[in-house]
């Protein structure tokens, strides 16, 4: 997961290469053709006992060194049979494999535009934490419903765009704690949802999210770019603009020097 294992060869001799020092380990190795994709995409679906079903809007995810890094929801400029189809497929293989809870279909969008189904997740997913502020019913009170059995919950989005930005461990623990960062966060995006999972801080480990929601005329650009800005303050106490919130004093949000 998150990369790990995982190699993307350039050509044929690389490709040997890696298998070579695989198999030299003991390791089974696993091949897969490689696809000329234009970007990545997450279905997210629930099933109950009963087979009730319930798709949320179809996602773009943004990886970073193997890692989601960002969520947009829903995926941006895709095509509204393309997002129906990809609601299908999650439907169809929740049902051949009898799921019961959340599942997440994570796809490739080719250059062709085809969808290749590339990983399954069955369970609640980072690809749907969005759905935590985004979503008329969260990922987790759905997987719930699913199984006990309740009718499934409206998978509706609150707004037109939801970014979920995920908080990684930074190479260097900064060495202002969290509670600090989580302040002065608060001081200049106070919209921002923030969601910590109590974990250590380790690089690139995913200790937490924020999911910023946003307003009837906002777009994607802008909320994405202040939900990364917030992510990265909170992993590496530095705001990616230059920001200092000491020459703030007197304002309020996303006021002082940039």
């Amino acid at each position: 997961y998150d990369g790990r294992g995982v190699v993307l060869a350039d050509d044929v001799v690389a490709a040997r290469d890696a298998v070579a020092g695989y198999l030299r380990d003991d390791v089974a190795v696993l091949l897969e053709e490689r696809v000329a994709m234009r970007r990545e995409l997450s279905a997210l679906v629930a099933r109950s006992p009963l087979g009730q079903g319930a798709a949320w809007p179809v996602v773009e995810t943004v990886q970073r060194d193997g890692i989601c890094v960002t969520v947009l929801a829903p995926a941006p400029g895709l095509p509204e049979d393309v997002a129906a189809r990809a609601e299908r497929l999650g439907l169809r293989i929740a049902a051949d494999l009898g799921v019961v809870g959340v599942l997440a279909v994570e796809l490739f969008e080719t250059t062709e535009g085809a969808l290749v189904v590339n990983e399954l997740a069955m369970r609640p997913h980072n690809s749907g934490h969005w759905t935590m502020n985004g979503s008329v019913t969260s990922q987790f009170e759905q997987h719930l419903r699913a199984v006990l059995d309740y009718p499934l919950g409206d998978t509706r989005p609150l707004a037109p765009v939801t970014v979920m930005a995920n908080v990684l461990g930074a190479p260097q623990a900064p060495a202002m704690g969290m509670d600090e960062r989580m302040h002065h966060l608060f001081g200049r995006i106070p919209d921002a949802h923030v969601h910590l999972y109590g974990k250590a801080e380790r690089p690139g480990r995913k200790i937490g999210h924020v999911n910023l929601v946003g307003g009837p005329k906002a777009d994607v650009a802008t909320v994405r770019e202040r939900a990364e800005r917030a992510a990265h303050w909170l992993s590496h106490a530095e705001w990616t603009d230059g920001w200092d919130g000491r020459e703030a004093t007197g304002r309020s949000g996303e006021g002082g020097r940039r």
